[in-house]
């Protein structure tokens, strides 16, 4: 794909690196990026309902020996759902607002995910990422806090910050996205909304699901798909803001271009896995501006490759050599070491 581009040397930009400013790279990037394009935007919703219906085709038809592939496979295409959903919570899926609202509900409701719930606070999210004491994405504990817990509150935090992150994502949706208080009073309607929706669904589906299949069906047909889906959600997540070298700022040195670009990871997972998903790996474009629909993710990366690519995070691969360096060092935040293991904590104390 040729995009077109603009220099680095013709921006003549050689400030110290807290004074770069989001629309310096902006205007660097293609304006093919921010065009939303209808028949893309609805080819990829079509194609992630063909893929999740195959899925539960081949759940229904399978022996037993191959559900554990079909729960991934389905899984993973449920991810897809929610990228639908994501794009309509920026906007980015159709020019009408009507139009993402009830796509994002649509496609958001058999992940049991409140639209508007998820909308607001991941907007908050794109608004502070990585803002110590701020975001509200996988942002690191500070050790004052982490000792002020009682221990069973630390054991949970050591968990989803070890090998049980990938419960993390349940949590964050169980823990936030039902809770008003969470939310300002001129939001609440639509909070109260979002979530009477998906509740409506689960009173339907879920006694439904139970009565025809019992709940080995219920367990087989949703927990199962939903708890994949919650792994890549859990994943996605992390590895985009964290590295053992990324650093969370207090706000008074925080700056929003750097945190966007040089904060957030571009992660290459298998081919497979990225067509089910969207790109939403593709991650770095959609924090310089969430107007960016997923389909221009890979065009606008590429822009950012020619014109900031030496400020841009290295990229990685998705493994469990990523997985366990994450998992082993990144858990309390260290104000010059960016972060510190909870065993180097214990061992200094």
């Amino acid at each position: 794909m040729t995009v077109s581009t603009v220099k680095p040397e013709n921006l003549e930009f050689d400030a110290p690196a807290s004074a770069l400013r989001l629309k310096d790279i902006l205007k660097t990037l293609p304006k093919e990026c921010f065009q939303k394009n209808s028949r893309k935007a609805w080819s990829a919703a079509l194609f992630s309902v063909a893929v999740v219906a195959l899925g539960y085709w081949g759940l229904a038809v399978a022996p037993w020996f191959l559900l554990p592939v079909l729960w991934i496979f389905t899984g993973t295409a449920l991810t897809g759902f929610f990228v639908i959903g994501h794009d309509c919570g920026h906007r980015s899926f159709a020019k009408r607002r009507w139009v993402n609202d009830l796509v994002g509900h649509l496609f958001m409701m058999p992940l049991i995910y409140p639209f508007h719930s998820w909308r607001i606070l991941h907007n908050f999210h794109h608004t502070h990422t990585n803002k110590l004491d701020i975001d509200n994405a996988w942002q690191p504990f500070q050790t004052e806090y982490y000792d002020s817990l009682p221990r069973s509150l630390q054991n949970g935090y050591e968990g989803l910050r070890g090998r049980f992150w990938w419960v993390g994502s349940i949590v964050h949706w169980a823990g936030i996205h039902f809770t008003l208080a969470e939310f300002q009073p001129k939001d609440h309607s639509k909070v109260k909304l979002s979530v009477a929706v998906v509740l409506i669904f689960a009173a339907i589906a879920f006694p439904t699901l139970i009565l025809t299949t019992g709940i080995w069906g219920f367990v087989k047909f949703w927990l199962m798909p939903w708890l994949v889906y919650h792994f890549w959600m859990s994943t996605f997540t992390l590895v985009h803001h964290t590295a053992p070298d990324i650093a969370f700022y207090p706000e008074e040195q925080w700056n929003a271009a750097d945190s966007q670009l040089s904060g957030t990871v571009h992660c290459n997972y298998p081919g497979w896995v990225e067509s089910l998903c969207h790109d939403i790996n593709v991650h770095v474009p959609h924090h310089i501006s969430t107007a960016i629909p997923s389909y221009n993710l890979r065009m606008a990366y590429q822009s950012l490759q020619q014109n900031w690519g030496n400020r841009l995070y290295k990229e990685c691969n998705f493994s469990w050599a990523l997985m366990k360096e994450i998992t082993d060092q990144c858990h309390l935040y260290h104000p010059e070491a960016c972060y510190r293991s909870f065993t180097d904590y214990r061992q200094g104390q």
